[in-house]
């Protein structure tokens, strides 16, 4: 099918809505909290109230009724400001909500879902472990059914996780090996763990090289025990059941990079024009606009890409090659105009001050997460039927 890159009225009505909230709302305050490494609550709540963490939910469960185009356009819209705030809001839809709408029981959905779509509560996605990192299928945390009690018993530990110790975290999915196939493989399944179940320990935040205004903790499972209805979706198909969500993940991903990257040009190019040098704008000089020229058709090529792959998912195609493509292509990309708008920036791109300075620290997490650039080759390559790939 043909992508249409032209949005509805009402999918630009929404972009408008949510680049003039980053601009007037979160551009003046972002940095403060960048620099105390402080979780925003304020524009996190405002987010809430305007419904972005329900976006692609129905409206049965406190939803807004969207779709995963809409989600990508708001953290493009996002992140071309700040991709702490940007982050928070992918995590918590792409990761922390969705796996139990697209897997959760109705029992599950409607306990959880409403509180997670308004932003009164964020969930988290415990995937990531100490030891295994890209190989996500090496997962050491264990589940056993207490029958006596009919509880799971949890042990393990987590690390990475994105939204898992703010104030306001009210539950963590987490991958646990539940049991062995006849082969020996791990049967993994997922556990929703609510926030404050004893033996669950949230360790301090992490000290982040960038994504400082968002929450990244390493999590430890102790005897964690949880009602055997915390089941997520079947048992044993935990693994599978995350790896459709890093799919999408990737989606929104890319959409979050391709933000970035625009971001750089937009300073870029508000830079150029009143930076002077030798008396004249920088901005006049060919070497300055051949990099901004460059830096805005990268962004426009990735926007492209993750606009195709997630019209691909809305209208139900097969759509991992592309989201693939996407998230490779844009997270690189969003390295590459973080570098090229400091250097034009100069002396003060190495500044705080700065957005392209805060913009250069968060770009080289989206080469890393939800799948590293090689991780995605390989997905791209066995796409593509190579051999043995």
């Amino acid at each position: 099918m043909p992508l249409d890159h032209r949005l509805s009225p009402e999918h630009e009505e929404l972009r408008r809505t949510v680049e003039e909230f980053a601009h007037e709302v979160v551009a003046p305050k972002i940095g403060d909290f960048y620099e105390r490494h402080e979780f925003p609550y304020e524009i996190v709540r405002e987010m809430g109230r305007m419904g972005l963490f329900g976006l692609p939910f129905p409206e049965e469960y406190g939803g807004m009724g969207g779709d995963y185009l809409a989600l990508g356009l708001v953290l493009e819209e996002l992140a071309r400001v700040d991709s702490s705030v940007a982050i928070t809001l992918e995590a918590g839809v792409s990761l922390g909500a969705m796996p139990i709408f697209r897997f959760g029981t109705e029992e599950q959905k409607r306990e959880w879902l409403p509180k997670l779509c308004s932003g009164e509560m964020l969930g988290a996605f415990g995937l990531t472990e100490p030891d295994g990192g890209s190989d996500a299928g090496a997962t050491r945390t264990t589940a056993r059914l207490d029958e006596s009690t009919n509880e799971w018993v949890i042990n393990g530990t987590k690390c990475f996780i994105t939204n898992s110790g703010t104030d306001i975290t009210g539950l963590v999915t987490v991958t646990a090996v539940t049991g062995h196939a006849e082969n020996g493989k791990p049967l993994i399944s997922s556990i929703i763990v609510p926030s404050g179940t004893p033996g669950f320990t949230v360790a301090a935040p992490y000290s982040k090289v960038g994504w400082n205004a968002s929450d990244t903790r390493e999590l430890s499972f102790s005897d964690v025990r949880v009602p055997a209805a915390n089941l997520l979706g079947e048992q044993g198909r935990g693994y599978a059941q995350f790896l459709r969500i890093l799919d999408e993940g990737r989606i929104a991903i890319s959409a979050l990079a391709t933000g970035l990257a625009q971001g750089c040009v937009d300073e870029s190019i508000t830079y150029a024009r009143t930076r002077e040098a030798f008396g004249r704008p920088i901005g006049a000089n060919q070497a300055i606009q051949f990099k901004i020229a460059d830096m805005e058709m990268r962004a426009h090529t990735a926007r492209i890409a993750w606009r195709d792959a997630a019209s691909r998912l809305v209208h139900g195609e097969p759509f991992k090659k592309e989201a693939a493509l996407a998230k490779l292509y844009s997270s690189e990309i969003a390295v590459t105009n973080a570098r090229e708008a400091t250097q034009i920036h100069g002396g003060y791109g190495f500044m705080n001050e700065y957005p392209v300075a805060r913009m250069w620290r968060d770009s080289k997490i989206l080469e890393i997460g939800e799948g590293t650039s090689e991780v995605q080759r390989m997905l791209i390559a066995r796409e593509l039927g190579l051999p043995g790939a």
